[in-house]
């Protein structure tokens, strides 16, 4: 598989391939974001194609001594941040149903850990709405997407001790709210 240096590289001289090829490789990482702020599938990949065209179009001011993924969804939450603010009303809908999630293998658990799961990703979502905004994308970067303190903090252009009290702090929030849905949460069975 071609490493993201050479595939870059290869999309700046315009191979359309090496284009195809990038997109594959994070079209999943950037649907997955575009739903959690979007909300709603449809705007979902309506978003998503608008980042990956913002991603094309600035490819060239991308500095290979930076890494690719924090570069690309900073693009990409500032690309949803643009179109909420355009739309200006947020869904309340679970980002994303279980139906339509092409990451959920066909076959998988029974029908009753389906039901489990889908009530713990509502009770999440739940909790998600009620939080302030900063505090929901600190889960959402950090829980969701995976993203390490120094890549959240250079997307965000703030310092690392800022993303960590951040963090701490959304997590604090979520589980508190999380109980508040439902005071079993946290303790022992």
């Amino acid at each position: 598989m071609v490493d993201v240096t050479t595939l870059i590289a290869r999309c700046r001289r315009g191979d359309a391939l090496a284009w195809e090829a990038l997109v594959r490789k994070y079209q999943g990482r950037v649907l997955g974001l575009a739903r959690h702020y979007m909300r709603d599938p449809e705007e979902a990949r309506d978003v998503a194609q608008d980042i990956f065209i913002r991603v094309y179009e600035r490819l060239d001011s991308f500095q290979g001594g930076e890494r690719f993924v924090p570069w690309m969804l900073s693009l990409a939450r500032n690309c949803c941040i643009d179109r909420l603010r355009r739309i200006k009303v947020r869904t309340p809908e679970r980002a994303v149903p279980v139906e339509e999630d092409p990451q959920i293998p066909a076959e998988g658990p029974s029908v009753e850990q389906q039901a489990a799961t889908g009530e713990r990703a509502e009770m999440l979502y739940a909790a998600l709405d009620e939080m302030s905004e900063t505090n929901r994308e600190m889960i959402l970067l950090k829980e969701i997407q995976g993203l390490k303190l120094e890549e959240i903090a250079t997307m965000l252009s703030v310092p690392v001790g800022t993303v960590k009290s951040r963090s701490n702090r959304a997590r604090s929030e979520l589980a508190r709210r999380i109980r508040i849905l439902d005071p079993s949460y946290g303790s022992a069975v």
